[in-house]
C-alpha cells in the first residue's frame, strides 16, 4: 500500500490505528495512486447485500386498519396483513391537549414522519423547542428521541398521517407493546 500510494509505512500504520488522520490532499493522492474515487475509500461493504424484490402490495382503508384506542390517541394502522415492514403507515387523532395530559414522551427504535391532515397540532421533543404544525405541515423526527403529538390551542382533535420506519423488522409489535405498557401503567 505504501509504495503504491506514495505515502510511508508509519503514517498508514497511524492511520490504521486512529492515530492520524489524512489531509485532503493525501486523500486525493491515494485516490489517484490507486485508480480509485476518493468516496470508495470511505465506502463500507455492504455486508447485506440488496434484498430482492417482493412484489408487494396491499390496498388500504380506513375501515380494514387495526385501531389502537388510547387516552391521547385513536390509532388507525394499515396495511396490517404485511409482515417483515420496516415502514408502518398509521392515521392518529390527537386529542392530547397538554404534556400533563399527555405523560411521558414516547421513544421507539427508527425515525418518523408526520403529516397534518385536519387541525393544528404541537410537536414536543426532547431536545427542541414544541413547533405548531397546521394542515398541510409535516415533520420528520428521529423516533428514539422522547416526543409527543398534542392539539393545538383551540383545537380539539387533529387528524394525522404518520409513518414510522426502522430497520427493525419487529418495529409494529416495538410500537403495539408501548400502547400495551401505558394501558397497564394507567390501571
Amino acid at each position: 500500500m505504501s509504495e503504491r500510494s506514495g505515502i510511508p509505512v508509519s503514517t498508514l500504520s497511524k492511520v490504521e490505528h486512529d492515530r492520524l488522520t489524512l489531509t485532503y490532499d493525501k486523500l486525493q493522492q491515494v485516490a489517484q495512486r490507486l485508480g480509485m474515487r476518493m468516496s470508495e475509500l470511505f465506502a463500507e461493504d455492504d455486508a447485506n447485500p440488496p434484498q430482492a424484490v417482493t412484489a408487494r402490495r396491499s390496498l388500504g382503508e380506513i375501515e380494514r386498519a387495526v385501531r389502537v384506542e388510547t387516552p391521547n390517541y385513536d390509532y388507525y394502522y394499515l396495511h396490517t396483513e404485511l409482515r417483515g415492514k420496516r415502514m408502518i403507515p398509521v392515521i392518529t387523532k390527537i386529542r392530547a391537549k397538554s404534556a400533563e395530559q399527555f405523560g411521558d414522551l414516547v421513544r421507539h427504535a427508527g425515525e418518523e414522519y408526520i403529516f397534518v391532515l385536519k387541525g393544528r397540532i404541537v410537536v414536543t421533543t426532547e431536545f427542541y423547542d414544541p413547533v405548531v404544525l397546521s394542515e398541510g405541515q409535516s415533520i420528520y423526527l428521529d423516533s428514539s428521541m422522547g416526543h409527543a403529538y398534542l392539539t393545538a390551542e383551540g383545537c380539539d382533535e387533529a387528524e394525522v398521517l404518520g409513518v414510522m420506519s426502522s430497520e427493525d423488522e419487529e418495529l409494529m409489535k416495538a410500537l403495539l407493546d408501548i400502547h400495551e405498557d401505558q394501558r397497564q401503567a394507567r390501571l
